[in-house]
């Protein structure tokens, strides 16, 4: 026998009942619109009126309307009310109708679902042992020998999720906030500076609790402390925020490996949102993971429309916000943003290129998932629809690059460079390696220091001192290493349109791309 959860519960006339009461108890769950539970009722009727003064005979009723009419027509067994469904749900209830028959401590003796004639004869045959009464008389050739009951209310879809997380031993730990039934809560979520100005979903905690069971790690594990406030994130705060974003449950694992990028000391979070300048987290996807999540590598592969692209990036940022309080105006001084602050995050195209993918670069295995965080800044075209060779397309890539961010400032750090499928094409026919297209990126860039000076016409460039100490007909690339180039494929398989993401200040003063496995 196992002991059943205690109870409290109010009947039809006003009065609590409480479980256990000292008495041996038969419980019957049930909804007043389940015909096996209509079928049921006559029983447990003649179960009250012979066993009732020594045994508590109780109908528990899951639907308030349904427990009124119930009343209305005469029930004569208390009918108590769990409306709330939070005893049908302690007792993990699938099938009403569901009899309990308990002792007078609440251990549990008997468990019947559903309709059975000879569950019920039996029923009956321990209450007589129990009170000593006649049996009732019913004619059992009325009813059949079993029937199926109905679906609990306690397990339909959203129903379940809510109980779960109002439970004792939820994982939930959050401050709720309660709003009023007359509130929007579309527009409460903007009143308190939750959004980061478009609408997000409410993070009501049965959305919570379906959000956590796409991770196994604890719902109260410290994710990451993130800047600038250096809240902590929990697992289930990062959950409040995937739901706000508009995630699905499998997209968790990857925003959480994302926020342990972003929030590294390597990539600096502080840093990207306190800067005047333009970057923002770009997340970009590696392994398994992006076919399981649906993620678009192909067409528009940097824009609107793929739920898993747009809302992990944006989890991310929300939990920035609304966990780290990095917010526009406050810690967040970008001079002109860019769009990419609402979301960036994108797969790599790895299928769709003879070179080892980004994650694989990074001393990842091709099996692992991973995502990478780069302090990037928006997608500038490169436009090559001409070149048939890899050495005249990589030309092409090195002069657009050398105007990044301006033509005379040299000696960049991390660049991003998103090559189409198309392009990659190009490459392989000659069979290029990213070294090779790095080398000649570099190669093209190279300007004499002389023509990097800053003068009277233009201010940017390299200031006299420091063209002093490299020489003036010293050739000078753009990218300080090469390595600093980084080469990812992705987007349509037609159209010979690339695009590179300018990077942040890199280095131990700046950002670093960051790579976290993606933990499923």
């Amino acid at each position: 026998m196992a002991a059943l959860p205690p109870f409290s519960l109010v009947d039809g006339g006003g009065q609590t009942r409480d479980f256990p009461s000292g008495r041996h108890a038969l419980l019957c769950f049930l909804k007043e619109d389940c015909p096996t539970c209509a079928l049921s009722l006559p029983l447990l009727e003649a179960a009250q009126a012979a066993f009732g003064t020594e045994v508590d005979v109780w109908a528990i009723g899951q639907d308030a309307a349904g427990n009124a009419r119930l009343v209305e027509r005469g029930l004569a067994t208390p009918l108590l009310d769990d409306s709330r469904l939070a005893v049908s749900f302690a007792y993990d209830l699938d099938t009403v109708p569901t009899i309990i028959l308990a002792d007078p401590t609440g251990e549990e003796i008997e468990r019947v679902v559903g309709f059975g004639r000879e569950d019920w004869q039996r029923l009956y045959a321990r209450l007589i042992g129990l009170s000593l009464s006649p049996a009732p008389v019913v004619d059992w050739a009325a009813y059949p020998e079993s029937r199926p009951g109905c679906g609990s209310k306690s397990v339909e879809p959203g129903i379940a999720e809510r109980l779960a997380a109002e439970a004792e031993g939820s994982p939930l730990r959050a401050r709720r906030v309660e709003i009023g039934e007359a509130d929007d809560v579309f527009e409460f979520m903007f009143d308190q500076g939750l959004t980061d100005g478009l609408p997000v979903v409410p993070p009501t905690p049965e959305r919570v609790l379906r959000m956590l069971a796409g991770t196994k790690r604890h719902a109260q594990e410290v994710v990451a402390t993130v800047p600038p406030n250096y809240g902590p994130a929990t697992v289930e705060k990062v959950a409040i925020n995937a739901v706000m974003a508009g995630c699905r449950p499998e997209y968790l694992p990857v925003v959480i490996a994302a926020l342990e990028a972003v929030c590294s000391e390597r990539f600096n979070m502080h840093g990207v949102l306190a800067t005047t300048h333009f970057p923002t987290p770009v997340l970009i996807v590696n392994g398994p993971i992006r076919h399981r999540l649906g993620m678009n590598m192909r067409m528009n592969v940097l824009g609107q429309g793929n739920r898993a692209n747009a809302t992990i990036g944006r989890a991310v940022q929300l939990v920035v916000r609304n966990v780290g309080g990095g917010r526009p105006g406050e810690v967040d001084r970008a001079a002109l943003g860019q769009p990419g602050k609402y979301t960036f995050c994108f797969p790599e195209f790895e299928e769709r290129s003879n070179w080892e993918p980004l994650h694989v670069e990074r001393g990842f295995r091709p099996e692992d998932s991973t995502v990478t965080a780069f302090a990037g800044c928006s997608p500038t075209p490169i436009v090559d629809q001409l070149s048939r060779t890899a050495r005249s397309l990589a030309t092409s890539y090195g002069l657009c690059l050398a105007t990044a961010s301006h033509p005379k400032q040299y000696n960049h750090g991390e660049i991003v460079v998103v090559v189409p499928p198309e392009h990659v094409d190009t490459f392989a026919r000659d069979g290029w390696t990213k070294d090779q297209v790095r080398q000649r990126i570099q190669e093209v860039t190279a300007r004499p220091v002389r023509e990097l000076l800053r003068d009277d016409e233009c201010a940017e460039g390299i200031p006299a001192a420091s063209a002093a100490r490299l020489g003036l007909d010293t050739p000078l690339a753009k990218f300080r290493d090469r390595a600093a180039i980084t080469l990812v494929v992705a987007g349509g398989e037609a159209g010979k349109f690339g695009a590179y993401l300018a990077g942040w200040v890199s280095g131990p003063t700046g950002s670093m791309m960051t790579t976290v496995k993606i933990e499923e």
